[in-house]
C-alpha cells in the first residue's frame, strides 16, 4: 500500500499544531503567569499547564500516531510498540507531575482540592490512561498473552485511546477558562485581560485543533499499518473460536 500524500500533510500538520501547543503553553506560564518554580510558591502552579498539555495531548496524540506512519510499516511491528509505549508513559509520567504540583500548590495555600468540573475531569482522564497503558503492557508486550486475548483487546484499546484524547482536549481547554476567570476575579472583569485573554484563548483553540487532526488520521483506515497475514490468522482463529460447534447445535 503506498501511502497518500494527503496523510503526509495531515501528519505535518499534526506536528507544527502539537509544537505550537507547546510553545504557546510555555509562553503563557512563563511570560504572563510569572515563570516556573518547584519551592511550593504560587509559581509552582504554572507547570501544571505546561504538563498537562505535553502528557495528556501532544505526547499521547503523537503516540497514537506512531503505527500510522508509512516508514514504521516495513519495520518490525515490536519495535514501534516500544516506541508507541514508551510514549504513553513518558506522557503519562508527566501528567502525574502536573497533577501533583497542582495538590502540593493547593496545599501550600490551604486551597481545597478538587472542588471544580476540571479537576474531576482531569482525574478521571488520568486514572483511565493508567489503566489504559497497564492493559496495553498487559495485553500487547507480555510475551505469555493469550493471542485470541490481544486480538480482542486491539478495538478497545484504540476506542479507549480516542476516548482519553478527547478527555483530554475537554480538561484542557475547561483549565484554561477556569484559569483565566481566576485572574479576572483577582484583576477585574474578565474583558480587563485582552491580551492574556486572547493568547489563553488561542492556546485552546489550538489544542482542539491538534486534537482533531489526530482523530481525523486515526478515522481514515486507509491510512492504517496493514495487517500482516499472521494477524489475519489470528483474527479468524479467534472468530471461529466464537462460533458454536456443530456438535453443541
Amino acid at each position: 500500500m503506498r501511502p497518500s500524500l494527503g496523510f503526509y500533510v495531515t501528519y505535518t500538520l499534526s506536528l507544527c499544531l502539537g509544537l505550537l501547543c507547546l510553545l504557546f503553553v510555555s509562553c503563557w506560564s512563563s511570560l504572563w503567569r510569572g515563570g516556573f518554580s518547584w519551592t511550593g510558591s504560587p509559581l509552582e502552579f504554572n507547570w501544571h499547564p505546561v504538563l498537562m498539555v505535553s502528557g495528556l495531548v501532544v505526547l499521547h496524540g503523537n503516540a497514537a500516531l506512531v503505527y500510522r506512519v508509512p516508514f514504521t510499516w516495513r519495520q518490525r511491528k515490536q519495535t514501534w510498540k516500544l516506541v508507541h509505549a514508551g510514549l504513553m508513559l513518558v506522557g503519562f509520567i508527566l501528567s502525574v507531575l502536573g497533577l501533583y504540583v497542582v495538590f502540593d500548590y493547593h496545599r501550600g495555600l490551604n486551597l481545597t482540592h478538587l472542588y471544580s468540573l476540571h479537576s474531576w475531569v482531569g482525574i478521571c482522564t488520568v486514572a483511565v490512561f493508567a489503566l489504559q497503558w497497564i492493559l496495553g503492557l498487559a495485553g500487547f508486550l507480555f510475551p505469555c498473552s493469550p493471542l485470541c486475548f490481544r486480538s480482542n483487546l486491539k478495538p478497545v484499546h484504540v476506542c479507549v485511546g480516542k476516548a482519553i484524547l478527547i478527555l483530554s482536549l475537554i480538561s484542557c481547554v475547561s483549565g484554561i477558562t477556569e484559569k483565566l476567570q481566576l485572574v479576572a476575579k483577582n484583576k477585574g472583569p474578565y474583558s480587563s485581560l485582552p491580551v492574556e485573554g486572547k493568547f489563553a484563548n488561542f492556546l485552546g483553540l489550538l489544542i482542539v485543533s491538534f486534537g482533531l487532526v489526530v482523530l481525523g488520521i486515526l478515522s481514515k483506515d486507509n491510512w492504517q499499518r496493514p495487517e500482516t497475514d499472521g494477524e489475519i490468522i489470528i483474527q479468524m482463529s479467534c472468530l471461529l473460536q466464537l462460533l458454536p460447534r456443530e456438535d453443541s447445535i
